[in-house]
């Protein structure tokens, strides 16, 4: 597989080892309730993992949960509650989000303040090398000192100084974009006892602490959301490859692009926050899935109502042409193999994994997909049971290992199987007004009939709406 290295700024290959593939991906400050562009991360890396996992390679998946940080802070000081509490109740609906979108593939979850020692010690280390000074309220990290500063984000410490995005304010800091290692404690917050003082950590050092514990100074892949590329990725790089004296910290970084809401950034003051829940109320978490994978992992998504009701259809499409092979297995009398169908078959597999092995290209490789049905629609008449089934356990297998999790099979009730008898009966009698009422019985209680040379197809309506 290739993937593009934003480091190096081209596609890189990515071998099998016989050692683990180790991915490190940063996960939630668990302050507020997860949205929709969280997902849109969680949900590719899953995908990706899934399959790499299917295409033999061993991956460790690990990610973070930051429960310490200003943001807790002050939602619980707001809330007149404690830290871990509010800390403790996003992390659990955070993982119920992820189980709800089937988000699995994830090896081991990492709180950072089960990391305290490890975070400490890597603080030592960078004083006693000369990256890190103390001031007033902390240790910071001088990145003037670090000449390696900006590699990632193509910025040399200079134009660093100039952003304003999540850097930490003193006044007494040697740079304005030297960052926080370790905050003193202040009245009301919470501290551990360190040989640094009372205090606990910045948001970056977390990170490299947990990695090094778990992989090392030096691994394989770091993902994360583009908005995390700048200041939080370099601090990363700065303080891990200080400590340890070792480059690059990581081979390939991968960086998910920014989701939008109709052509804007989401946020709550602007109205258009989705929620994951708020999402999972309307839709099936397939349909979000689908959505993340039509758009290049490094592309901007723009989410629309429209798109999410294309999606529903397409993913609704899909699942109906599963169902129609199926009753065509079971229904056909035609027992001669169709060559034509084994050749599409085979091609498709091929452009399948072709996209995906160049750089995760899920929208290209979901077309192959569709481009097969098209291909294969006018075979149908003519496939034979042994066909079908070769289709669909194609097809299913195939988009299983990105996570598209389809049925094979669908499950009519009995009452509805009764009255879509009753239709064909009235129908082979040519009592046709009657088969017509029957037809609507059956849509108002949730079903179609779709009338096949096999005989009637029943399918459940509203696949992927709730």
């Amino acid at each position: 597989m290739n993937l593009f290295n934003t480091l190096s700024g081209k596609k890189e290959l990515i071998k099998k080892s016989k050692k683990p593939l180790r991915l490190f991906v940063c996960g939630l400050t668990v302050y507020d309730t997860p949205h929709i562009g969280n997902a849109r991360t969680y949900v590719m890396f899953d995908s990706f993992v899934r399959y790499m996992r299917s295409q033999k390679y061993t991956v460790t998946y690990l990610q973070n949960i930051t429960d310490i940080d200003d943001k807790i802070i002050d939602r619980a000081q707001r809330e007149n509650t404690s830290w871990k509490k509010i800390a403790h109740t996003y992390e659990q609906l955070y993982h119920q989000n992820e189980k709800s979108l089937g988000i699995t593939s994830v090896s081991t979850y990492a709180r950072a303040t089960d990391y305290i020692p490890e975070i400490v010690r890597q603080i030592q280390t960078l004083i006693k090398k000369g990256y890190a000074y103390q001031t007033d309220d902390g240790y910071y990290f001088d990145i003037k000192k670090f000449e390696r500063y900006g590699q990632l984000s193509k910025r040399s410490a200079d134009i660093a100084e100039q952003a304003v995005s999540r850097i930490d304010e003193s006044i007494t800091k040697h740079n304005k974009g030297d960052f926080a290692l370790w905050k003193f404690s202040k009245e009301g917050e919470p501290s551990w006892k360190t040989p640094l003082g009372s205090g606990r950590p910045g948001w970056h050092i977390e990170d490299t602490a947990i990695t090094e514990k778990f992989f090392g100074p030096q691994y394989d892949i770091h993902g994360g959301a583009l908005d995390l590329k700048f200041p939080h990725h370099e601090a990363e790089i700065a303080q891990q490859e200080a400590a340890s004296g070792k480059h690059p910290l990581v081979r390939t970084w991968m960086h998910a692009g920014f989701l939008l809401v109709n052509g804007k950034k989401m946020s709550k003051s602007l109205g258009n926050f989705i929620s994951i829940n708020d999402f999972l109320k309307e839709y099936h978490p397939l349909v979000f899935r689908h959505l993340v994978l039509t758009h290049h992992y490094r592309s901007p998504m723009d989410y629309t109502e429209k798109l999410v009701a294309q999606s529903t259809q397409t993913l609704a499409s899909l699942q109906k042409f599963i169902w129609k092979v199926s009753f065509i297995q079971t229904h056909t009398k035609n027992q001669k193999q169709n060559v034509a169908v084994k050749k599409i078959l085979t091609n498709t597999q091929k452009e399948f994994h072709n996209a995906l092995a160049d750089d995760f290209n899920t929208p290209q490789a979901l077309a192959s997909i569709f481009l097969l049905l098209t291909s294969l629609e006018s075979h149908l008449t003519k496939i034979s049971s042994r066909d079908a089934l070769t289709i669909n356990t194609t097809i299913l297998s195939l988009l299983e290992t990105i996570g598209i999790s389809l049925i094979s099979k669908s499950k009519i009730p009995a009452s509805i199987q009764r009255l879509s008898a009753k239709r064909e009966l009235a129908r082979s009698y040519k009592q046709f007004m009657q088969a017509d009422v029957l037809r609507n019985e059956i849509h108002q209680l949730g079903y179609i009939i779709d009338d096949t040379p096999w005989g009637p197809l029943v399918m459940p309506k509203n696949i992927f709406t709730k």
